[in-house]
């Protein structure tokens, strides 16, 4: 079995989070669907609020960061959460109302979020500094597991939903959330524990207030750093900042990324739903990621880098995501595409999304499992959990501008023109994201050690 080639408790943070990703992924399928099928929403207030909880779940990975960093430890605070989170689901199945809606999302974002930066970091804890290589494979193995169980989600759940009702399509989910958790606590003997480091008078926020203070008094922004700080945390601190700079133009790609849980399933209820000789729920369409990712982790590891690597080209962190940042442009291009054929009257298949599906998993394949490697290895052992947050930060500040997108209005959600504007505005973001990265200086922190 390939997890023999790792260390024995990692079975247990990978079936976690196969399970927990079956749980969320399948809670998140049917969501706009049950907003303006059941709840009757509108439908440019249900991909708002769609986007809004996806932003939450994004941005709460900085309290679930600082709270497992200072206090809890990353263990503790991934069973403490995880138990929230499958309150937020029962939640969602036995109160139909839009208060329980509300209240649910709340909850599960509270969970979700909360544990992702220390699911994460807690991976990179179990290797010791030889066993690098080990590590940034076992990231390619996470981000499989996470679409294994993201893949089937988004097939059973929306053909649970309309067999059953979403009771049952909510409930199994949330059976699912309280079985990762019962297996994630399995091995709690076995973890390699790293203890929180309290209030750490040297972390980052603490020096980044001093770096303010020192730069609005005009006497330079490291000025109060380097007076009143270790050296060697300063240079923690710069080098999260310059991680901050690169991850900020990240953003752009998740607020394309995560529509096609709204505008994109939106787009194939239009469309000829019959393909492959099946009649498919519109939501099931967004089962192509998960297998695709499945699938193209493998060619991309195994062919393509080793491809290119024989070509004399260095494959680096930071050249797959800048290919990654164009490829989606191009995948929301194919959209935009499809859009005004239906616009203009024509029946197309849903399956004309295959292509944009495959587009944007490469994308995904250069951008996110990259980033959390990346995320990783750039800042040292007390500020692990922290850089997976900022990491994190990038899908809320994504989700966050669609949402606000959506209300405003400024081009009907989902038409012709909205999807061109994502296309350009992707493709001038790709542009920066390759200036500032050709720039960037790569460090690799192992424990507490930088190498490289």
């Amino acid at each position: 079995m390939i997890l023999n080639n790792y260390p024995p408790q990692i079975k247990y943070i990978v079936g976690n989070e196969a399970a927990e990703r079956y749980s969320f992924y399948g809670m998140k399928s049917i969501l706009v669907i049950f907003m303006t099928s059941q709840l009757l929403i509108e439908k440019s207030e249900a991909v708002s609020t769609y986007h809004f909880f996806t932003a939450a779940c994004y941005l709460l990975p900085l309290f679930g960061g600082y709270l497992s960093d200072r206090f809890l430890g990353k263990y503790k605070t991934i069973i403490f959460l995880s138990i929230v989170y499958c309150l937020g689901h029962l939640v969602l199945a036995v109160d139909e109302s839009l208060n329980g809606l509300y209240l649910g999302l709340a909850l599960i974002s509270v969970g979700a979020g909360g544990i992702k930066p220390c699911v994460s970091a807690h991976v990179g804890d179990q290797f010791k500094p030889s066993e690098k290589g080990k590590m940034e494979k076992v990231y390619n193995l996470f981000y499989w597991m996470i679409n294994f169980g993201s893949f089937f989600a988004t097939i059973i759940t929306p053909w649970t939903y309309e067999r059953y009702g979403s009771k049952v399509a909510f409930g199994i989910p949330g059976v699912l959330m309280f079985i990762a958790t019962v297996i994630f606590w399995m091995g709690r003997d076995k973890y390699v524990h790293v203890p929180p480091t309290g209030k750490n008078p040297h972390g980052f926020f603490p020096i980044m207030l001093s770096s303010l203070k020192s730069g609005f008094s005009g006497k330079g922004f490291f000025h109060g750093p380097e007076k009143y700080f270790p050296a060697n945390k300063v240079e923690g601190y710069r080098a999260v900042l310059q991680v901050i700079v690169i991850y900020f133009w990240i953003s752009v790609f998740w607020s394309l990324f995560d529509q096609t849980g709204s505008t994109w399933t939106l787009q194939a209820q239009k469309m000829n739903l019959n393909f492959l000789g099946f009649t498919w729920n519109e939501a099931q369409i967004q089962s192509l990621n998960p297998i695709l990712v499945l699938i193209l982790i493998p060619i991309f590891a195994n062919f393509v880098y080793p491809g290119i690597e024989k070509m004399g080209i260095k494959v680096t962190p930071l050249r797959k995501m800048m290919a990654g940042m164009f490829l989606v442009a191009v995948s929301f291009a194919t959209v935009a595409f499809f859009q005004s054929l239906i616009e203009a009257g024509h029946q197309i298949s849903v399956g004309f999304q295959f292509w944009s599906y495959l587009l944007l998993t490469m994308a995904e394949v250069l951008v996110s499992i990259t980033g959390l490697e990346f995320a990783y290895t750039q800042a040292p052992r007390e500020m692990k959990s922290t850089i997976m947050s900022f990491w994190l930060v990038t899908v809320f500040i994504g989700n966050i501008f669609a949402a606000w997108m959506a209300q405003l209005n400024f081009f009907e959600t989902g038409n012709t023109q909205y999807f061109i504007f994502y296309t350009i505005l992707s493709a001038v973001v790709a542009i920066i994201f390759s200036f500032l990265a050709r720039k960037y200086k790569m460090k690799s922190y192992m424990e507490d050690m930088p190498v490289g």
